[in-house]
């Protein structure tokens, strides 16, 4: 549903975007990760006609972003970092507005109106001017006008910044109601748990190039280690243990405020042996757990931040 080949955006001597491609199948979600200026609005641009590409090509349900801008904007809807709603008219008037610019009937559009007001739990504040709404609720209705037209393609850019965190969960929620009816969704996000929730697969940007890509998994593995962890009942065992698991091979490390012993594994099977080993040493564990690599961890090792402005100015 949406494809991206070779796609570049240059400002004079400045790159934005270098080479990037990409591809999201119909009915998933594509999370795009990058510090700020790593180019992820800008691509959003380019592939919601709002922007001129200056190389490469990309396609949204089959349809030339460029030739064919007009068959590509009745498919998608856009949602940008900030609620574009006009906020002295009331919920329901913009949505009713919005359906009647994209040539819906009268009747249609409140009805249109009704559904996706109840949809997203604004039905009790669907009469009120917008500009007395919580910053949760105008993004909920921003997200309302992006489906006023029923779209096949919906970009999500930085959707819940600034919400709250019951919110933003909400939010997610109603993006992933969506996927399951069979939305794709484009989402460009700076918080990792929001993509390690909603993506199905994962592009990091940085300065303007594709520096990894794949599904979570996949690049947790790539860049990431299970680490087995033990809480030592006992504190004065803590020499034993770290020797014990040395001499089995591995390097632990212990935290003696928390007294937890951790040693990175190569797969969960291993948790085991380090219970043995343990064990064998005559080491009483307290607690025991595997911690698997986050995207945290994909993000510091992939995305490299830009120069600071003293930097830039060197």
């Amino acid at each position: 549903m949406i494809e991206a080949e070779h796609v570049s955006k240059r400002y004079g001597a400045v790159t934005a975007l270098d080479d990037v491609s990409l591809q999201v199948p119909a009915g998933s979600v594509l999370g795009l990760l990058g510090h700020n200026g790593a180019g992820k609005s800008t691509l959003v641009h380019i592939l919601s006609t709002l922007l001129p590409a200056s190389g490469g090509t990309a396609r949204i349900a089959g349809y030339d972003v460029v030739r064919q801008g007009h068959q590509v904007r009745q498919r998608i809807g856009l949602a940008g970092q900030f609620a574009s709603v006009d906020e002295q008219l009331s919920g329901w008037d913009n949505l009713v507005l919005v359906a009647r610019l994209l040539g819906a009937r009268k009747s249609d559009a409140r009805r249109r109106a009704d559904e996706l007001l109840e949809l997203f739990q604004l039905t009790a504040a669907a009469h009120r001017p917008a500009h007395g709404y919580s910053g949760g609720m105008r993004r909920r209705l921003d997200l309302c006008a992006c489906l006023v037209g029923h779209p096949d393609v919906l970009f999500l850019d930085e959707p819940t910044t600034g919400l709250d965190p019951a919110s933003r969960v909400g939010l997610w929620q109603m993006v992933e109601t969506l996927v399951r009816e069979g939305t794709t969704v484009l989402l460009t996000t700076q918080y990792l748990q929001e993509a390690d929730r909603l993506a199905d697969s994962l592009v990091v940007l940085s300065d303007g190039r594709v520096a990894a890509a794949g599904t979570p998994a996949q690049l947790k593995s790539e860049v990431g280690q299970r680490t087995a962890t033990a809480v030592l009942a006992d504190p004065a065992d803590e020499h034993r243990a770290v020797r014990a698991l040395r001499d089995a091979g591995l390097t632990p490390t212990y935290d003696p405020q928390q007294h937890r012993i951790s040693a990175a594994v190569v797969a969960s099977r291993e948790l085991a042996a380090v219970v043995r080993i343990l064990d064998e040493a005559q080491v009483e564990v307290a607690e025991l757990g595997l911690g698997e690599p986050t995207l945290d961890d994909v993000y510091l090792a992939t995305a490299v931040q830009p120069p600071n402005v003293e930097e830039r100015t060197r």
